[in-house]
């Protein structure tokens, strides 16, 4: 049973695991496999990231031109998050 929280997130018992993705396929692949875990369709899942249901079925399908603002907050809405790696840190005690 899936309970959907206030802040737009679904609440569901599942292990959580950090997924490396290096392409918008694989992007579409491991949000499809989220969605499908927690029951919901992508009607469902549209609905509660206020996105449209043509830009999840986008979106799963690797599209490379959806907007950065709707991905993550699917992602959001989905519980999952972004993180980065293997970028350089700026050292700003020496100025830009």
């Amino acid at each position: 049973m899936i309970n959907n929280f206030p802040n737009g997130k679904f609440g569901f018992l599942t292990s959580k695991i950090m997924i490396s993705i290096h392409t918008t396929q694989q992007l579409g692949t491991s949000l499809l496999a989220a969605r499908k875990q927690m029951g919901l369709t992508q009607a469902q899942l549209a609905l509660a990231a206020g996105v449209g249901v043509r830009f999840i079925v986008d979106l799963e399908a690797g599209k490379p031109t959806l907007r950065l603002e709707h991905v993550l907050r699917v992602i959001a809405t989905l519980g999952g998050e972004i993180n980065l790696s293997g970028l350089p840190i700026q050292d700003d005690s020496h100025g830009a």
